[in-house]
């Protein structure tokens, strides 16, 4: 589980499917009793002694919503599911389909995009549309990958999960051939670095897990 801080206050807090259950125990016990309430996208605990944890839905809307919020929530969120990810950044791009934590068709690549240059005048406009045909190449490559990869399995997916740059994968929206693919969309965004195959691997770490926003008490 990881913690980084939370606009408004509190913390964020990522908790593996497995590990929810015990998470609220815990902090039941580091807080006291608590009040659930919550709908179909965040169930949220109050504790006796003003601690708040909101914990949103993975893969929304929970259905059905209501009591009892936490039963109903774990159930949700170990819920086996076949999920589709897609990651692009300028120059490199991964496709996969994860039958629970587990990747069962996948497909990376990259293409050269040069970097951006401080020369001037008629060599520097050059340099400008090379790259950009560069990047429009690359780009290209990577919807034919995810088209290739992810749509097979489209009847299939209970979401696609995005990621990698969010302005590279801005640029690709407007592609239709992504369309019944960003139908599934599903948060969250996963922000990765270079998308190889290893952090392939490695997003159903954050697309699985329950993303609980803690407030300790004053």
């Amino acid at each position: 589980m990881s913690a980084r801080p939370a606009r408004g206050g509190g913390r964020w807090v990522t908790v593996p499917p497995e590990r929810l259950h015990p998470w609220i125990d815990g902090f039941a016990g580091r807080h006291g009793p608590f009040t659930a309430t919550g709908d179909e996208r965040v169930v949220r605990l109050l504790a006796d002694d003003g601690a708040l944890a909101e914990l949103h839905v993975p893969f929304p809307p929970m259905t059905p919503p209501g009591p009892p919020h936490v039963t109903r929530l774990v159930t949700h969120a170990q819920a086996a599911r076949q999920v589709g990810v897609f990651l692009v950044r300028l120059g490199g791009y991964a496709a996969g389909v994860f039958s629970g934590a587990s990747l069962v068709a996948s497909k990376v690549g990259s293409r050269l995009v040069q970097g951006r240059t401080a020369a001037g005048g008629w060599s520097q406009q050059r340099f400008a549309r090379r790259r950009r045909n560069q990047a429009a190449q690359a780009y290209d490559d990577a919807v034919e990958t995810a088209v290739r990869v992810l749509t097979p399995y489209l009847g299939e997916l209970d979401g696609v999960v995005l990621g990698g740059d969010r302005r590279a994968m801005d640029a690709l929206r407007a592609d239709r051939r992504l369309a019944p693919l960003l139908a599934l969309e599903t948060e969250p965004f996963l922000v990765v670095p270079d998308p190889r195959l290893a952090v392939l691997r490695d997003t159903p770490a954050s697309f699985r897990a329950t993303r609980v926003r803690v407030v300790d008490p004053s």
